[in-house]
């Protein structure tokens, strides 16, 4: 038998599924819930922002998923063992590493607040329920932007940050990351590579590169130039085609723009993997189907005994496929302490497929009713027993056993949406 680990195995075949939670979320119950749900659907990646409280609240979620597990497959989800955590960098001004912000005082009293209704976070409150605050909930905002043309005052602004290189290091060694994501976009090299040389001396105990860059005048060549910048590449690398940056959960059309760019990359034979991103949602599956980028030997078909049916979550349709997802497989998880080993430095480049699609606004506000209402009874409690709550950990989903196989399950009619059209081998 082949000893594949299983993220690796499904970025291989061309079925790799990545959570994005947000470069710049950082409210802590939601990225543990989502990490958690999507863990124990099967994902292969869960990305999360280069934050130390992040990335604990993410392992923390892992860890539980670790001891739950046998009962996901049990219910015939995905689970196969621990996804790699990736954080994700940038190397200059990013849309992804911003938080709006605006002076509430400021506010006319009449305005109907269209800034509060067009956030998909729910990052924007104006004095509700117990919050006696109004404005930007820095946690909850992940920079989508949305909110900044609707102000009929045009009274929010945005502050950007850039990763600090000598911060990179530490990150790796105190926090078990397995993967980083570089966020970059053509012409900014001088600053990718002062970024690439804080992060090169650690390369080494990476199990995974991921560079992301949106499409622009001269982008093959500018994504050939990094290539050489980083070589030798001691672990896989992934070219994540951004397409239309956070907007997969406004509609059908923003997954256009992610197939058309990888398709433009896959035809450009970089060595790696490539990867969508920014618009993928519910269509993209079937956009790449239709554009024959999917690994046809693995991903041709529904299995025989599979349907499909199209689940309603909140205002999000989602098509759930059936299917053995919970049979047993031989694939074996690397040893969290242990680095990817490729010592030729070798990257796949002749592949005509993608290696997988990452989810990021889609995925987050499938879950978020069912994450809000975790919340909103937590609140309840704080509230009724006056900031004492007998059983703290109630705010955990794993403690509202209904709510997390719900999740779980939503989560999972996303996933099977690229692992279902396969069948998992009982050995490799």
């Amino acid at each position: 038998m082949t000893e594949l680990y299983y993220p690796l195995h499904s970025l291989r075949e061309g079925h790799w599924f990545k959570l994005i939670c947000g470069a710049s979320f950082q409210h802590l119950p939601a990225v543990r819930s989502l990490t958690l749900a999507y863990t124990l659907a099967g994902a292969d990646c869960i990305d999360v922002a280069a934050d130390p409280a992040v990335i604990s609240a993410a392992k923390d979620a892992l860890q539980v998923a670790s001891t739950m597990g046998k009962e996901a497959k049990q219910r015939g989800f995905g689970f196969l063992g621990r996804p790699w955590l990736m954080v994700s960098l940038n190397d200059g001004e990013d849309p992804h590493f911003r938080k709006a912000e605006f002076d509430s005082d400021l506010c006319p009293g009449d305005c109907p607040r269209p800034c509060e209704k067009i956030c998909p976070a729910q990052a924007i409150t104006f004095q509700n329920g117990s919050e006696a605050y109004s404005g930007v909930l820095d946690q909850r905002c992940y920079g989508c932007g949305r909110c900044l043309p609707v102000c009929p005052h045009q009274l929010i602004t945005t502050r950007s940050y850039v990763s600090a290189p000598f911060a990179i290091a530490p990150l790796i060694l105190s926090n078990g990351v397995d993967a980083i994501e570089i966020h970059t976009k053509v012409g900014n090299l001088p600053d990718f590579k002062r970024l690439w040389h804080a992060i090169a001396p650690w390369c080494a105990q990476l199990k995974l590169l991921a560079i992301s860059c949106p499409d622009g005048k001269d982008l093959i060549d500018y994504l050939k130039e990094i290539y050489q910048l980083i070589q030798p590449l001691p672990c896989p690398l992934i070219w994540q085609t951004d397409g239309r940056p956070m907007s997969g959960d406004i509609g059908m059309g923003t997954t256009h723009a992610a197939v058309k760019l990888a398709h433009k990359v896959i035809a450009a034979r970089l060595p790696g993997y490539v990867q969508l991103a920014g618009g993928t949602n519910n269509h993209t599956v079937s956009k790449l189907r239709a554009a024959k980028l999917l690994n046809h030997c693995q991903v041709g078909r529904l299995p025989v005994e599979g349907s499909k049916e199209l689940l309603k979550v909140g205002r999000l349709p989602v098509e759930r496929s059936y299917n053995n997802l919970g049979q047993k497989a031989t694939l074996r998880e690397q040893p969290n302490n242990l680095p990817y080993s490729n010592p030729k430095g070798e990257q796949p480049n002749n592949l005509s497929y993608i290696a997988g699609v990452a989810y990021g606004s889609y995925a987050r506000v499938l879950l978020s009713p069912i994450v809000e209402k975790l919340e909103q009874d937590y609140d309840k409690d704080v509230d009724h027993h006056q900031g004492f709550v007998p059983n703290p950990s109630s705010r955990n989903l794993e403690d509202v056993p209904a709510r997390l196989w719900q999740a779980v399950a939503t989560a999972h009619a996303l996933v099977a949406q690229l692992k279902s059209v396969k069948k998992i081998p009982e050995s490799i």
